[in-house]
Parts: structure tokens; C-alpha cells; sequence
């Protein structure tokens, strides 16, 4: 792919994102878009960091570590996010590596982050991560944990609640997911209903290429992309 198609392809996205908040009557100002690049080559990332997309995501931290750890970091790169599974063995490169850790979804994790951030005078933007259909092949906190998660996570010393991300379960009909994302955001309203939290903006990371318009429409601020920019991933 080239840059003029790279270039094309995130010329589209911004476009579908336009007619997305128009559509539900926001600003495409209030929407970030994460580069998902899980297997996609470094040199294609740093062209998409090039051209706007300053935030990335990484599923794993051994993938990000061969982009981007002991490699100097582009200055248009605003954020490295982990959007994968994060190990309770794997805390301590994560921590050390990403801006911001996307995959949180129990009091154990938070506190074993919390405690390894504190000991590298660190502190990493988080978000809960909720399991929106009880799926078991899926990570997440269920939705009845996860005031008390948000909670806990007021308490600790060196992290700070971002908002929360779901991955919501797939189907081919849009309208089905709907439902989904309106419940994601009306978890999030509930946070913000704590007294620690009243008063604050927590984000809402949730969309991906099939469905991010849906997501848009529903209160969506970061959508996480992959294909939609860089192609199909190789198989």
C-alpha cells in the first residue's frame, strides 16, 4: 500500500465519521481514532502516524515491544494504547511501554498495575474493560462489577480512569449491536455518578471497522480501526 492509498483510506474514515455525528447530532471533533495495528509492519504505522493517527493500539506486548520499545517514538505519536488481554506476568513491560492500558477488567489486575506503576513512579491511563455480552471466549468485567471496579481504581495511587472499552459480541446486522454500545455508555454515566467521579469526561472506546459508525451514534469518543486503515490483515 502506499501512501496515497494510506492516505485515501484514513480520507474515508474521517468522512464516515463526519456523517456519523451528524447523524446524532455531535461533533467529529469529540471522536478519536485509534490505529489498531496488531501485525501490521511498523513502517505502515509510523506512514499512518504521519498522516493523523496519533493514537495506536497494540493487542500484545511483545508486538508492541518490536515497534516501539528502545525505538524512538514519532513526536506526532500522542498515545500508545494496550487494547489486548493484558497477563498479570506481563504487567511490568506493559506499564512501561504503553500510555494507556485499555484491557482492565478486575480488581486484581488494577491493584497489580496500580502497585507496579507506583514502584516505577508511573501512572498509566486505564480503562475498564466490560464484557457487554457475558461472552466466555471474550475478557471483561461483567456489568454488575463495574462501579465496584471504578471504584477500586479511585483508590489507587498511580492509576487514572480514562473510560471504559468493550468489544461487543459480532453479528452482521448493526441495529443488533446497538443495544450494546447504549449500555456500555449508560455503565459509563454510571460511574460518572460516583462522587470520586462526578464531574469528570471518561471516554467511551468502542467500534471497530464493522461497526463503528453504530458505535458513533451511540456516544462512541474513541473508535479502534484496523482494516479500515490499513487493509485486511494477512491471513
Amino acid at each position: 500500500m502506499t501512501q496515497t492509498d494510506l492516505l485515501n483510506r484514513i480520507g474515508k474514515v474521517r468522512e464516515r465519521i463526519v456523517r456519523a455525528a451528524q447523524r446524532s447530532g455531535r461533533d467529529e471533533s469529540e471522536i478519536t481514532i485509534l490505529g489498531a495495528c496488531k501485525q501490521v509492519e511498523r513502517d505502515r504505522v509510523m506512514q499512518a502516524i504521519a498522516l493523523g493517527i496519533n493514537h495506536v493500539g497494540e493487542n500484545q506486548v511483545q508486538e508492541a515491544e518490536a515497534k516501539f520499545k528502545e525505538l524512538e517514538r514519532p513526536p506526532q505519536l500522542t498515545a500508545l494504547h494496550l487494547i489486548g488481554h493484558l497477563q498479570a506476568n506481563k504487567v511490568r513491560r506493559a506499564v512501561t511501554l504503553f500510555d494507556t492500558i485499555q484491557s482492565v477488567d478486575s480488581i486484581r489486575l488494577a491493584y497489580r498495575v496500580d502497585n507496579i506503576a507506583h514502584e516505577l513512579n508511573m501512572c498509566p491511563k486505564i480503562y475498564i474493560q466490560v464484557n457487554l455480552g457475558d461472552e466466555s471466549s471474550k475478557d471483561g468485567i461483567s456489568h454488575d462489577g463495574v462501579v465496584e471496579l471504578a471504584e477500586f481504581v479511585s483508590h489507587c495511587e498511580s492509576l487514572s480512569l480514562a473510560g471504559l472499552m468493550a468489544v461487543p459480541p459480532h453479528t452482521e446486522d448493526l441495529e443488533l449491536v446497538r443495544p450494546y454500545f447504549r449500555t456500555l455508555r449508560d455503565l459509563r454515566d454510571s460511574v460518572c455518578k460516583l462522587a470520586y467521579y462526578r464531574g469528570w469526561t471518561l471516554e467511551l472506546s468502542m467500534g471497530m471497522t464493522q461497526d463503528f459508525e453504530v458505535a458513533i451514534e451511540e456516544g462512541a469518543t474513541i473508535v479502534r480501526l484496523g482494516s479500515a486503515i490499513w487493509g485486511p490483515r494477512p491471513t
